[in-house]
């Protein structure tokens, strides 16, 4: 996934935050703590209820942000984000917010009247796997060698090779049970990977990638199905992702395979 849509905050940012009452909370707070398990980060530390995660090796977003546990949280906003400010500088990287639904209103008003940037907004889908039919399908078993997943997600996505140490530490740090999928074609190579991390009854899929040479062929669909049956066959009741809102192939193919929408979260910059 990429990052786009980025745009100051406005109104808009705000009504989402004010969703917050309608939101079952109790499940957002246990989707945010399988998504940490699901994709850790190598260095995790504790302000209060704030979560922060950095990461040197890794540029991704949810390894290097901020992450508000609690509304209730909001004491000594400014002097936090300051000690938060210089974590991030130690790890040459911005300071950034995760703004989900557990973000304190207050900390939420506070960077919109500071002028913060507002970018990235990704939806959190969850399907039910209780009642769902796979049908007579051939079981796909996953590979255990992560230098050959990593390669692909790195050729599919093409990705700077020098992320393969990065990436590679990051999916063996992962304690879950976690299945590396890989679709290849003889000529072409690899054209689709997938992570998925069992987690109890929760099954995480990261890193779903189709290489664009075999989009609107049914690999995409494939491959989601071998990641929901591989879950569903391990225990998982439910399955659930994080997706980019304005990846309009991606979310066409989760919708299609029944995912819906449990809340959404941006990130938050200072700054224009």
């Amino acid at each position: 996934m990429t990052s786009s849509d980025i745009r100051p905050a406005t109104g808009n940012v705000k009504a989402e935050a004010g969703e917050v009452a309608m939101l079952d909370l109790p499940n957002v707070r246990r989707l945010e703590a399988v998504g940490f398990r699901a994709w850790p980060a190598a260095s995790v530390q504790y302000d209060g209820s704030w979560l922060i995660r950095l990461n040197a090796g890794h540029d991704s977003k949810r390894l290097n942000s901020v992450n508000p546990l609690d509304p209730s949280d909001y004491r000594d906003i400014p002097i936090r984000l300051e000690k938060a400010a210089r974590r991030f500088a130690d790890y040459g990287r911005p300071l950034t917010v995760r703004q989900t639904p557990l973000t304190p209103p207050q900390l939420i008003a506070h960077m919109d009247a500071e002028g913060w940037t507002a970018f990235s907004r990704s939806l959190v889908m969850t399907v039910d796997l209780v009642e769902r039919e796979f049908g007579d399908g051939i079981d796909h078993l996953p590979i255990k060698d992560v230098g050959r997943f990593v390669d692909a997600c790195i050729g599919i996505a093409k990705s700077d090779p020098k992320r393969k140490a990065a990436l590679a530490e990051i999916i063996n740090a992962i304690k879950p049970e976690s299945g590396l999928f890989l679709f290849e074609d003889a000529e072409m190579g690899p054209t689709a990977v997938a992570l998925v991390v069992q987690d109890n009854d929760l099954a995480g899929i990261m890193q779903f990638a189709v290489d664009k040479r075999v989009r609107g062929r049914g690999v995409g669909k494939a491959m989601l199905d071998v990641c929901l049956r591989w879950a569903r066959l391990r225990g998982a009741k439910k399955a659930w992702l994080q997706v980019e809102a304005d990846n309009s192939a991606a979310l066409a193919l989760y919708r299609g395979a029944g995912f819906s929408e449990v809340y959404n979260y941006i990130y938050r910059t200072p700054g224009a």
